[in-house]
C-alpha cells in the first residue's frame, strides 16, 4: 500500500482482487455511461483562484453535519453489498469511517445487518433506505436503524425502477440474499435472462413514490430526513417545501439516468435555490481533494465518496478504506494550504472559476 499514491490507484488493485460479475457491478454505469465520465471529467474543467500570502501555517479540515462534528467534510456514500467486495462488509467500512472521524451512510442494500453495522464501532452513522411497495418492510428497517442509534434517514429518490447496467445484465449478476431482510422476504431473484438486480428492483421498489410520501416517512421516524437524487432546482424547492433537513446532489454514481448531468455541474443552482436553509451534499466524481474543494467552493457542506470507498475495500479491507479518506484528506489539506484557506468558512465561490463564468467573462 505504500507504493499507491492516489485513490484511483486503488481501482487497478480491487479490479485484480474481484471476480469480473463484482468488479463490473461496482464499477458500471447506466447504458453509453456517458455521465459515469463527465462526473469526472466535469470537475477538470474547474480552475482554481489561489489566494497567496496567507497564513496557513494551521489548517482546520473540521466541520459538522446536522450537528455532528467530522475530521473533514468527506462522508462515506451508501453502496451495496460490500461483502461482494470483502469478507467483513460493511462491518470494516464502519470501523474505518470510526477511525477517520467521519460518517457513514450505511445501505439499504447492505451485506451486513444495520444491527451488525451499529455494533461493530461508535461512530455517527446515517441509513440509506429505499420505498418498497410493501412499505412494512422500509418501516420496520427505519425503526431497526432508529433503535440501532443511527442518526438519520436518507432517502433515494431516484429509482422508481432500476437503471439500464449492460454489465450486470450481460454477467447476470443475482442479488444474494441480504440478511437485513432476512424474515420478511427473499432478496435472491433468479430472472430466466439479464440480471438479477433489475428483476429483484422491478419486483419490490415502489414506483408510485411521490413527495407526498415525505409525509408518510416522517410519520414513521423522529430521525431527520435527508432526500438523495436531487439535480434541479425546482426539485430542491420541493424537497425544501416538503420539510427535508438536507439534500444529496446525486445521480445515483451515473447508475441511474445516463446522459443526466455530472452532479459538480448543478450544484450552484441548487445551492442559489436552498439559500443555507438545509444542508447541501454533492456525491459523484469525487477522486481528488481538489475536488472536495471545489464542491465546497460552489456550496455544498459535504462531499461522500462511493466507488473509491469500495474498491479500497476489495484492495485492502478496513485499510484501504482509511488509507482512501486519509489521502483524500491530504489533499484537500494541501490544496487550502496553496489557496490561502486556513478553515473550510474561508473556502469561498471566489476560489474557482467554472466554465459558465468563462464564458460570462466573454460576453
Amino acid at each position: 500500500m505504500d507504493q499507491i499514491v492516489n485513490v484511483n490507484e486503488f481501482q487497478e488493485l480491487a479490479k485484480r482482487a474481484l471476480p469480473k460479475m463484482y468488479y463490473d457491478f461496482y464499477s458500471g454505469g447506466a447504458e453509453d455511461q456517458h455521465t459515469l465520465k463527465e462526473n469526472v471529467e466535469a470537475f477538470t474543467r474547474i480552475m482554481f483562484r489561489p489566494r497567496v500570502l496567507v497564513d496557513v501555517s494551521k489548517i482546520d479540515m473540521s466541520t459538522r453535519i446536522l450537528g455532528y462534528p467530522i475530521s473533514a467534510p468527506i462522508m462515506i456514500a451508501p453502496t451495496a453489498m460490500h461483502m461482494l467486495a470483502h469478507p467483513q462488509g460493511e462491518t470494516a467500512t464502519a470501523k474505518a469511517a470510526a477511525a477517520c472521524n467521519t460518517i457513514m451512510i450505511v445501505s439499504y442494500m447492505a451485506s451486513c445487518t444495520i444491527e451488525e453495522v451499529a455494533s461493530s464501532c461508535n461512530a455517527v452513522r446515517f441509513l440509506q433506505i429505499y420505498v418498497y411497495k410493501r412499505r412494512d418492510v422500509t418501516a420496520q428497517i427505519v425503526k431497526r436503524a432508529e433503535k440501532a442509534g443511527f442518526k438519520a434517514i436518507v432517502l433515494t429518490v431516484d429509482v422508481p425502477k432500476l437503471g439500464r447496467r449492460e454489465a450486470d445484465i450481460k454477467n447476470k449478476m443475482v442479488s444474494p440474499q441480504l440478511r437485513n431482510f432476512e424474515g420478511l422476504f427473499s432478496t435472491e431473484v433468479l430472472p430466466s435472462e439479464g440480471s438479477g438486480l433489475e428483476a429483484f428492483a422491478s419486483s419490490t421498489f415502489d414506483a408510485s413514490l411521490n413527495w407526498k410520501d415525505i409525509e408518510w416517512l416522517r410519520s414513521i421516524t423522529k430521525l431527520p430526513i435527508l432526500v438523495k437524487g436531487i439535480l434541479t432546482r425546482e426539485d430542491a424547492l420541493k424537497a425544501i417545501e416538503a420539510g427535508v433537513d438536507g439534500i444529496v446532489v446525486s445521480n445515483h454514481g451515473a447508475r441511474q439516468l445516463d446522459y443526466s448531468p455530472a452532479t459538480i455541474t448543478v450544484l450552484e443552482e441548487i445551492v442559489h435555490v436552498v439559500g443555507g436553509r438545509i444542508p447541501v451534499l454533492l456525491d459523484g466524481g469525487v477522486r481528488r481533494g481538489t475536488d472536495v474543494f471545489k464542491a465546497l467552493a460552489l456550496g455544498a457542506q459535504a462531499v461522500l465518496i462511493g466507488r473509491p470507498v469500495v474498491y479500497g475495500l476489495a484492495a485492502k479491507g478496513e485499510d484501504g478504506v482509511r488509507k482512501v479518506i486519509d489521502m483524500l484528506k491530504n489533499e484537500l489539506e494541501l490544496t487550502m494550504a496553496l489557496s490561502g484557506c486556513p478553515t473550510i468558512d474561508d473556502i469561498t465561490r471566489n476560489h474557482v472559476r467554472t466554465e459558465s463564468d468563462r464564458l460570462q467573462s466573454m460576453l
